[in-house]
């Protein structure tokens, strides 16, 4: 005996079942089953969401070793840029001039494997961006340096150095101190402030709005034993100073920077521990946060730009 079935299955070829029965209580000693599915968009649907669930599970199995992959890759190219900084004798010789050819290259190489593991699309906007930096690499591209250099490129560094920078961004607005030591027991500072804005998901402008040269400060304990008698003389003047002079002594020198100074530069890295930029001559600058990162769970930024 045979017989046809149809049913709402899945488009496939036509299954067969064949199979013989000996028992008494059947007549039947051979049975074909034909099942013969019929299309219908319903089942064409069907399938194709049943491949898209199998192609999204296959890809997440696949996708989760690649971004751990990824992810180990971008943690081992910043411990290898930190130290390539150490090996290269860190801020003070890049201030002084004792950095090498060969140890300049070898960190803009890694500086260069860094930027390709980018993890933010928009640093410009993004919530890492604000916080207290620390200025680890840099050109001669940025004025505080060219500033900075300019003053203490006449001195020996055992008279006079810049012992490390860091910048503070917040509210749209940038403050670079220059932390400076004459002698070894006079420290003094000079800050830059500048306004930040946004020009794209990239790419910033930074205008130069003041520059405070603040008041010395002595380490009397460090201080050699031949000045401390100017030294006490100095301090017995200012005291003897009209209030008002003595207030903008202590306030320290301010000079008016607006429409002075200006630069774009673009931002080529951003994490919770480390910024890259990189001015108009492709010339980089990396800096490592000195305060506790953002939490990610803050909202970005909103800020209009121009693209």
């Amino acid at each position: 005996m045979a017989f046809s079935l149809q049913c709402l299955l899945p488009a496939i070829p036509t299954i067969h079942f064949n199979f013989s029965s000996s028992s008494s209580y059947s007549s039947i000693t051979s049975t074909s089953l034909f099942v013969t599915p019929i299309r219908s968009p319903y089942n064409d649907r069907k399938l194709r969401r049943e491949f898209r669930c199998t192609a999204m599970v296959q890809q997440a199995v696949q996708g989760a070793p690649a971004t751990y992959a990824k992810e180990m890759e971008r943690l081992s190219a910043k411990e290898s840029l930190l130290l390539a900084f150490r090996d290269s004798g860190g801020f003070e010789a890049l201030v002084t001039g004792k950095t090498t050819n060969m140890q300049q290259i070898d960190v803009n190489e890694r500086i260069t494997s860094l930027e390709r593991l980018n993890p933010s699309p928009r640093p410009t906007t993004s919530p890492f961006l604000e916080g207290r930096w620390n200025i680890e690499w840099f050109g001669s591209g940025s004025p505080v340096v060219v500033a900075a250099r300019s003053i203490f490129g006449r001195f020996p560094p055992t008279l006079a150095n810049l012992s490390k920078m860091d910048i503070m961004i917040k509210d749209g607005y940038g403050k670079v101190t220059a932390n400076l030591k004459l002698l070894n027991s006079i420290e003094s500072k000079i800050i830059f402030s500048s306004k930040l804005s946004v020009e794209g998901p990239l790419r910033m402008k930074e205008e130069y709005v003041e520059g405070i040269f603040e008041s010395p400060r002595v380490i009397e304990e460090a201080l050699p034993e031949q000045l401390k008698g100017v030294f006490n003389q100095a301090v017995s003047t200012v005291q003897q100073l009209p209030g008002s002079i003595r207030d903008v002594v202590d306030s320290g020198l301010r000079i008016p920077l607006s429409g002075s100074f200006q630069r774009l530069f673009m931002i080529s890295y951003l994490d919770e521990e480390i910024l890259i930029i990189r001015d108009t001559a492709g010339i980089p600058e990396v800096l490592t946060r000195l305060d506790g990162p953002a939490s990610p769970l803050t909202d970005p930024i909103t800020t209009e730009y121009e693209s």
